[in-house]
């Protein structure tokens, strides 16, 4: 197995993380990859990873999109989680384990910090270029990792089309008009997913081909993952200052938005993902 090493920088790549790592945060990370995981595995196949690949995950987290990749990669290949918290870590290890997998490995480290005396055949991600003050930065430091005609292949959000989908339910469409504004005051981008469109293309790689997932649902599983989402970054609204009162009594909440949807007979959007994958080729 080649050699993964850590080079400490001054500056840390990635800002301050809004949902926390708490160990309930983590059980909803999990039961949201459950939910997109047939998303993500179908656009990783259609960006070309494959069997006895060599793939880096950044921002790992608690190691479901790194298990896709390895499922994908089978047990020639090899994927390497980047998570700069421990406790992701640890979690990541002991689920992988459980899995079965030999394949997979972690690193503690900042985004900027790695290098590898032999390269990645794909650098992959989801929902964390949102998190990054200079994403064109880190992307830049991940080309030097990934082989020539490699893959890099992210998927992060667009909020933008939550708030048309969402114009028969006001009270709910309040939730993301919020978690938008949480987001920009820590220094995220809601729009990330379109955003890395031009930032492929400053960084000279080929135009890259991109598509958008909507998942749309009446279940309480779904509001119940969103919403719960919105709870874990609330310690950070706090923090920044962010207005909550136009939400009302937070304790009622979800039964109010359950019972406006099922009032207004209509369904409600998940999280809108876009997918976007280019090859690690310079252009003259």
């Amino acid at each position: 197995m080649a050699t993964i090493s850590v080079h400490p920088k001054a500056k840390d790549s990635i800002c301050e993380y809004p949902l926390g790592y708490t160990e309930a945060e983590h059980d909803r990370l999990i039961r949201q990859a459950t939910l997109i995981a047939p998303i993500t595995e179908r656009f990783f196949r259609d960006a070309g990873i494959c069997l006895g690949q060599r793939v880096l995950d950044l921002g790992s987290g608690v190691g479901d999109v790194s298990m896709i990749a390895a499922r994908l990669v089978g047990p020639l290949g090899e994927v390497v989680g980047i998570e700069r918290d421990a406790s992701s870590i640890r979690r990541a290890e002991a689920r992988v384990s459980a899995a079965g997998f030999r394949n997979v490995s972690f690193i503690q480290a900042d985004l900027n910090e790695i290098t590898s005396d032999r390269s990645f055949d794909a650098c992959v991600g989801r929902l964390i270029m949102m998190f990054l003050p200079e994403p064109i930065s880190v992307l830049r430091s991940i080309t030097r990792l990934v082989r020539s005609g490699g893959i890099l292949a992210f998927q992060e959000p667009s909020l933008a089309p939550m708030f048309a989908l969402l114009a028969k339910l006001p009270t709910w469409s309040r939730v993301p008009v919020t978690a938008r504004e949480i987001l920009l005051r820590s220094g995220g981008n809601p729009e990330m997913g379109f955003d890395l469109y031009r930032l492929l293309l400053e960084l000279g790689l080929p135009t890259p081909r991109m598509h958008m997932d909507i998942l749309l649902g009446s279940d309480s599983n779904l509001r119940a993952i969103m919403l719960d989402a919105f709870f874990s970054m609330l310690p950070q609204a706090k923090q920044d200052n962010v207005p909550l009162a136009e939400l009302g009594d937070l304790n009622t909440l979800a039964e109010r938005v359950d019972a406006e949807r099922a009032a207004a007979k209509t369904v409600m959007p998940f999280l809108p993902l876009v997918s976007i994958w280019t090859r690690n080729v310079r252009s003259a």
